[in-house]
């Protein structure tokens, strides 16, 4: 249904592209919240006590010990002109666009702090920038922050160099300057083209906009163009988003990331302005089985979770050898790489540790006035750890999990390991989500759904007691 999946088993899967073919009950006890497995162990679970001491400790040890493994950097520009209501990102709010300019020389103090310990010589093989609006920067500050980054860090000539971009707040003349660059790749946020829920969204972007933005990225060369669409937004029915996948096709992206919106109005209280309009539960997986189908009969393979793609884009291929890997930024290919995140709330994976900035401005700002690297938190994991973030990852990534393949990486016996795991997952056999074999876990296209249903099975963070109450994640749909 949904492209080549493993061809290690040609067993017969179910079809669940209609939700009438889906048994009663079966969405309400599966979407639920959970983790989205961009980490493992998750975010909640890092330490306030693991600082700044701890983690450039970390990197000089990288540093050290994996000098060939390449780098991945991640910077963030918060700033944006307008709140859009659904947006669950850190972002900075300003008209005022002087805002940036004591961020922008704060930041340059960390990316001279991570490439003077991490090691200049590494050759970068992927670096992006997300926000925010990365295009609330001037071209000229775009261009001199790349080129600072540049000239401190040793970036791969066949670098992925990709930008998020807001097509209401970007200009022909940046478009221009940021291939003239080098960026190769574009992601545009379009979340919806029906002017109902773009009104209830505050975000207004009419499709001609988007489209005259999107043919001259084209026409001067990225490499790949990414649109980003929500599903469950306020107004939005199955019929209405087939309007607005239809113009989708139209433009024709490389890539598309249909995201299920994550209504979490206890962090994002604006969110909680159109909680009464959200469609239901059975209204939302509507909408995402009918834009599946359309995008799946229009040549794009589902890749997992929230990502399509051609298919002979590199997240298919890479797919196909399973080597696709999970990281903050979604699926990626590069998988052997320290990521290194700057700016505000950035978050970090360097080896066995992660780490995370400050969330505010005002404790970034501290920080690195005092001469001090900003981080907030983080996490050293254990053996285990790396374990189950393994087999998460091969579960989020490829649809199937080899036994063996994971035994001959941690040396263990995998079904005596996971034993309870195992039996945790007859429940989900029985309803259709995935097949247990004696040599692998195959997850079937009903499954795939709910694939961070099956990767929960798998957290043992989610077993243990909790020091704090409150909803932690979104629901899993």
């Amino acid at each position: 249904m949904w492209g080549a999946m493993e061809n290690a088993s040609s067993r017969p899967t179910a079809n669940c592209s209609d939700p009438a073919l889906i048994p009663p009950g079966l969405l309400e006890k599966y979407n639920q919240p959970g983790p989205r497995y961009t980490s493992y162990p998750t975010a909640p679970e890092w330490d306030d006590h693991f600082g700044p001491a701890d983690f450039k400790m970390a990197v000089e040890d990288s540093a050290r010990e994996r000098t060939a493994s390449p780098l991945s950097l991640y910077l963030h520009l918060p700033f944006c002109q307008s709140l859009c209501l659904f947006c669950g990102c850190n972002v900075v709010i300003n008209k005022n666009k002087d805002v940036a300019i004591p961020y922008l020389a704060l930041l340059k103090n960390e990316i001279d702090w991570i490439s003077e310990s991490a090691g200049a010589s590494r050759k970068v093989e992927q670096l992006h920038w997300g926000g925010g609006t990365p295009t609330y920067l001037s071209a000229e500050q775009i261009e001199e922050l790349f080129n600072y980054v540049g000239d401190r860090f040793c970036i791969s000539e066949g670098a992925e160099l990709g930008i998020e971009i807001d097509p209401r707040a970007t200009t022909e003349d940046q478009c221009r300057m940021l291939r003239r660059l080098g960026f190769n790749r574009i992601s545009m946020g379009v979340q919806d083209f029906n002017p109902d829920v773009q009104k209830a969204v505050r975000r207004i972007q009419p499709f001609a906009l988007t489209k005259g933005l999107f043919d001259l990225c084209r026409q001067l060369g990225f490499a790949s163009i990414n649109i980003d669409l929500i599903y469950g937004l306020p107004y939005q029915t199955w019929e209405s988003f087939v309007d607005t996948v239809e113009k989708l096709l139209q433009i024709n992206p490389d890539r598309i990331a249909l995201f299920s919106y994550a209504h979490v109005p206890w962090l994002k209280k604006q969110q909680g302005s159109f909680a009464s309009h959200l469609p239901t539960d059975r209204e939302k997986l509507r909408i995402f089985n009918q834009a599946t189908r359309m995008l799946v009969n229009a040549g794009y393979r589902y890749i997992g979770m929230d990502h399509f793609a051609r298919p002979e884009d590199e997240l298919c291929l890479a797919q196909d050898e399973r080597t696709l890997h999970r990281n903050f930024q979604g699926y990626t290919t590069r998988s052997g790489c320290d990521l290194y995140g700057m700016g505000v709330s950035s978050i970090s994976a360097v080896d066995g540790v992660y780490a995370q900035n400050w969330r505010d401005l005002p404790g970034y700002y501290h920080a690195i006035q005092n001469n001090q690297w900003p981080t907030m938190r983080g996490l050293r994991l254990s053996a285990e750890d790396k374990l189950r973030r393994s087999v998460i990852n091969r579960i989020m990534c490829h649809s199937v999990l080899i036994k063996a393949e994971v035994e001959e990486a941690y040396g263990i016996d995998f079904d005596h390991h996971f034993a309870a795991e195992i039996a945790s997952l007859r429940e989900l056999e029985r309803d259709n989500l995935l097949t247990l074999d004696e040599d692998r876990i195959e997850i079937g296209p009903l499954g795939r759904i709910f694939i961070r249903n099956i990767a929960m099975a798998f957290d043992s963070y989610l077993r243990a007691p909790r020091s704090h109450e409150g909803q932690r994640f979104s629901k899993t749909l």
